[in-house]
């Protein structure tokens, strides 16, 4: 999701641009004002213009209703609608706000995510609920009856959206919380109780690496399961920090669980006494950015690349093992070892590296490797999702 005022056409088409090169599959945007909304068409167009043809969410809350209906550029050049449904309005409104987004997105033929969420849930709902629980002889924990008002917002609205006339197959669902063991038995339920597809995501999850343990924790958990079908990782950037983060971790979350590969993988040992050098870590630093650097171009000649492994070892311990398991690997020397680097390809010792361009030498082996194995129609192997 972008960061940016959605207003601001240019900082958000650049935006948009960055995450799709990152490799997000679809952008959310805010739509929360009337200059947002009458920016929409804008952005769809100048992105269609260079090229990006990533698909855009709109995100509503409480006035979406209103923005869908005076804005129609807006509401048939978004690819999807995230609609809250604790935020579509309150008591007698919040059906009719609710029915005429999805009227709207009836008219322009639009998926809808109805997204529920944790800080945002309906309170007329939770109040009915916990009123109810609180009679019976023997009430649940609150935090049981809150979980179970997440599902029940989501399930009942997508209902309602069904009555409405939108398609089963243009609703998908997300119920997030911020706690990691929450999350995961709210989806274990809601995938019990339903067909929809899901999107996940620890909503709040934080910054740094407290943020990215805590996703990759719930998502994992649940990817195992074969819960989800869309994923984002909610982490808070740090000031003019990168918004890319979030799709590189998404990524190597699905790639770590051998669901999907998006870049070739760098296998490095973590240093110890026997690498008191930090020649290997700055060479697997340097690998690791190079292969990413490359795949824009690799990706399209190269099929399959994206799964190949690369191995970049510090010494004699794990380091020719580790190569061998590898596509291609370098075993460097560790301290007090001949100052000699072993490459091995398919678990095969080609060449023996030594000197003072070991990095440059490795890349180049690196790229002889991919144009070998990957550029000559090798097949593909294309992994859909969501």
């Amino acid at each position: 999701m972008t960061n940016t005022d959605t207003a601001d056409i240019k900082a958000t088409v650049s935006q948009i641009m960055a995450l799709a090169r990152s490799g997000s599959e679809l952008v959310r945007i805010t739509v929360n004002t009337e200059t947002a909304a009458a920016a929409v068409a804008d952005i769809v167009n100048q992105l269609v213009r260079a090229g990006c043809k990533v698909p855009l969410v709109g995100d509503f809350h409480f006035n979406g209703h209103k923005l869908l209906e005076k804005y129609p550029d807006c509401a048939s050049a978004l690819a999807k609608y995230r609609i809250n449904p604790g935020n579509v309005g309150k008591g007698s409104k919040r059906d009719s706000q609710f029915a005429r987004m999805i009227e709207i997105a009836c008219i322009h033929d639009k998926p809808v995510r109805i997204g529920v969420n944790w800080g945002s849930l309906d309170q007329d709902l939770l109040a009915r609920m916990l009123d109810s629980n609180q009679r019976d002889p023997s009430p649940k924990a609150l935090d049981v009856v809150t979980r179970e008002a997440l599902i029940t917002s989501a399930l009942d609205s997508a209902r309602r959206a069904e009555q409405l006339g939108l398609g089963h197959d243009h609703i998908i669902l997300s119920c997030k919380v911020s706690a990691v063991q929450d999350l995961i038995r709210v989806y274990q339920e809601l995938a019990a109780r339903c067909n929809y597809p899901l999107h996940l995501g620890l909503t709040e999850a934080g910054m740094g690496s407290k943020g990215i343990v805590s996703s990759t924790a719930a998502l994992a958990v649940l990817l195992q399961q074969g819960i989800g079908d869309t994923i984002r990782i909610s982490l808070t950037p740090e000031p003019g920090g990168d918004r890319c983060e979030e799709v590189r971790v998404a990524q190597e979350i699905l790639q770590a669980m051998a669901i999907r590969s998006f870049t070739p993988q760098v296998i490095a040992c973590p240093g110890c006494g026997r690498t008191t050098s930090d020649y290997f870590q700055k060479l697997a630093a340097d690998i690791q950015g190079y292969l990413r650097q490359q795949m824009p171009t690799w990706s399209k000649r190269y099929p399959g690349v994206e799964e190949m492994s690369v191995a970049v070892m510090g010494c004699v311990v794990n380091g020719p093992g580790e190569s061998k398991q590898a596509n291609i690997g370098i075993s460097l020397p560790g301290s007090g070892e001949r100052p000699v680097a072993p490459v091995y390809e398919d678990g095969e010792k080609t060449v023996t590296l030594k000197g003072d361009f070991i990095a440059e030498e490795f890349k180049i082996l690196v790229n002889r490797y991919v144009d070998n194995h990957y550029g000559k129609g090798v097949a593909h192997k294309d992994i859909e999702t969501d």
